[in-house]
């Protein structure tokens, strides 16, 4: 293969779009520098919280890993960027006793986990404390499923009563800019504050998943560096990059859509930093070709997972060489080369061959798409 441009060309569904040549070119030179224990394997996840589904990939089962909201579609802080919309889709619970209730139907119903998410109050805090005594109930009679909660700035004392709980996962923004805090966020929390909370999520046993937001502060680069040094520091189990989603934010405050040549230097970086910890691809992210590109480069860059994966990315991967598996869950279930679900019975299949993608039809390459993280 004289370049990685061949391989794009030779993957049907990509072959028209406009790729940075420079930046192709960098990413594999880097690449081929690249050593450590996560570089070369790439899995590619189907979170059941929404449809999904092209040529290459399926739809897993219903109620797989649904998302769970402790406070429905409410969020106090009303951040700029979401507005809380990510909270809509998923399932609303009221109280511990719903959850209860609700977790046992999906166990019936084949789940094999779940996302734990809800809104913050003014100092970005998800008040999970009083369900934590039913979280635990849940898990010794269901030991088997695993629960991950996207939880805001945690404190060593929160922290503990999650990993006391039983939570398998834990999940938390890292941002690395104060001007985004005190603009997008409206806290008056400060960077530092969030490092502290990374550092107490990981002195405990459970999975810590941290996510950088790139394009956080409407839309430019600003604190992601940082935020990937503090993880740097911190080193968790793996990490999530998502795209801001400029269709949430409102007309008043609006957001650019961060150039997709930029997020895939971020990518690069991120993989060069962090080379013994699985770096992925979350199910955030901007649709129509800006998606495609953002894959088509995530897949270059060697991150580990690909949530929602765009047609023709198992194809590519395959092409150069990667090691690809496909995976029917939170790609924040991810830890080195297992999922935590179920380990070896996760359901990651290898794919030992390169899958036909067909070419996408120009009627549908800029059609929006709600995901949901």
């Amino acid at each position: 293969m004289n370049s990685w441009l061949d391989a794009v060309a030779q993957v049907e569904a990509l072959e028209d779009l406009h790729l940075d040549e420079n930046l192709v070119a960098s990413m594999r030179e880097r690449w081929q520098g690249l050593s450590g224990s996560q570089v070369g394997r790439i899995n590619f996840y189907t979170p059941s919280f929404r449809h999904h589904e092209t040529s290459e990939v399926s739809a897993c089962g219903k109620n797989a890993f649904p998302a769970i909201s402790i406070t429905g579609g409410e969020c106090k802080l009303q951040c700029d960027h979401c507005k809380a919309k990510i909270l809509e889709p998923m399932i609303p619970v009221r109280s511990p006793e719903e959850l209860d209730g609700l977790v046992d139907q999906i166990v019936l119903d084949g789940g094999r986990g779940l996302l734990l998410s809800g809104g913050s109050d003014h100092q970005n805090v998800v008040h999970y404390e009083p369900y934590f005594p039913t979280i635990r109930r849940i898990k010794d009679r269901h030991p088997y499923l695993q629960i991950a909660m996207h939880t805001g700035i945690a404190t060593p004392e929160f922290s503990r009563g999650m990993e006391d709980a039983g939570v398998d996962v834990a999940m938390m923004d890292i941002i690395g800019a104060q001007d985004t805090i005190s603009q997008v966020y409206h806290l008056r929390r400060s960077v530092d504050d969030f490092e502290a909370a990374l550092e107490s999520l990981v002195s405990t046993q459970m999975k810590v998943v941290p996510h950088i937001v790139i394009g956080l502060h409407y839309g430019e680069m600003l604190g992601e560096w940082n935020a990937l040094e503090i993880v740097q520091r911190h080193l968790p189990s793996a990490l999530v990059l998502v795209v801001i989603m400029p269709q949430y934010a409102s007309q008043s405050r609006p957001f650019a859509t961060p150039p997709t040549g930029d997020v895939g230097r971020f990518f690069m970086d991120a993989r060069a930093a962090l080379p013994d910890t699985p770096v992925l691809l979350g199910c955030a992210r901007p649709a129509g070709v800006h998606r495609s590109i953002t894959d088509t480069y995530a897949v270059m860059a060697g991150l580990n997972g690909v949530a929602f994966p765009s047609d023709g990315m198992l194809a590519l991967a395959k092409r150069l060489d990667r090691d690809v598996f496909v995976t029917p869950s939170c790609c924040s279930m991810i830890v080195g080369e297992e999922v935590l679900v179920l380990g070896e019975e996760s359901g990651a299949k290898p794919l030992d061959h390169i899958p036909e993608a067909p070419r996408r039809r120009a009627a549908l390459r800029d059609i929006p798409i709600v995901v949901s993280v």
